[in-house]
């Protein structure tokens, strides 16, 4: 019986790792091969030295990504406190009204801050009727900050909830019980047991904002390329279309090292003590 079963689950597995390889060993592998061969497949290292023409895309694209990243984190992890610690009743409610922007396609949520932030958009409207005058955000890099923080605001929040959610009450009466005021409460007991959340949220904002490339297209009024904009554009040029393949080899080991820190730093953490 326990034979069939293990045979059943091998079978059952299957169809995974068919899909597995398909569509996610042999695009890597396609892309490895195109980043180290020049158009006639001839194997060379031009394709990661001519890199060197897109550093400032790239320190750009890291440095709007921490930006927003930081800003997920310094609203988010406030709110998923406070999410943690409300009533159940309120607590679906608080996740109801994070998750419903998340309902609506990112590309209409990217022309919704379109609307808002468009030179005659909703705010330069407000702004304008109380003689503020109008204020140019639609091209500049704070404006994609916004889009990206907006966008992603959800994946920082949600983690740091669970996270705190699952610490014990007792550790917490504990803590006061021990002389332990809120401030010392917080950033002595929740904020560590809660760090496996905080690298989990900030991996999957970071992951996602350096790679976008339709947010700073829109909202970045195509003032400055993102690293995504980058690639888009080496693609839609079969004489570019290898060093397009190492731009995005780059970018997957970048996306391969948030991965890593995020299993490095939070394996064993859930459950944890405060130490």
């Amino acid at each position: 019986m326990k034979q069939k079963n293990m045979i059943s689950g091998k079978i059952a597995a299957y169809p995974h790792i068919v899909w597995t390889v398909l569509f996610i060993v042999l695009p890597l592998l396609f892309v490895a091969y195109f980043a180290f061969t020049t158009p006639d497949g001839a194997f060379t290292f031009e394709n990661i030295f001519a890199l060197g023409d897109h550093k400032v895309t790239f320190i750009l694209s890291v440095s709007l990504s921490l930006i927003a990243t930081l800003c997920c984190f310094i609203v988010g992890y406030p709110l998923a406190f406070l999410m943690a610690r409300a009533r159940p009743k309120n607590q679906k409610m608080l996740i109801t009204l994070l998750m419903l922007p998340m309902w609506t396609n990112l590309l209409i949520r990217t022309y919704s801050m379109m609307a808002l932030m468009d030179d005659a958009g909703i705010i330069n409207g407000i702004l304008t009727a109380l003689d503020v005058g109008a204020v140019r955000m639609i091209g500049t890099k704070t404006a994609v900050v916004f889009g990206m923080a907006y966008d992603f605001f959800p994946y920082m929040v949600l983690p740091i909830y669970t996270a705190i959610c699952k610490i014990d009450n007792s550790v917490l009466e504990a803590a006061s019980d021990l002389g332990g005021n809120p401030i010392q409460v917080m950033t002595k007991v929740i904020f560590p047991l809660s760090s496996s959340g905080i690298v989990s949220g900030i991996t999957m904002v970071f992951v996602p904002s350096i790679s976008t490339f339709y947010i700073s297209q829109k909202l970045g009024g195509g003032t400055f390329d993102l690293l995504g904009d980058a690639i888009e554009r080496q693609f839609q040029n079969v004489s570019t279309y290898n060093v397009g393949a190492a731009m995005s080899l780059v970018m997957m080991v970048l996306v391969l090292l948030s991965l890593w820190f995020m299993n490095r730093f939070t394996d064993g953490t859930e459950g944890g003590t405060a130490g």
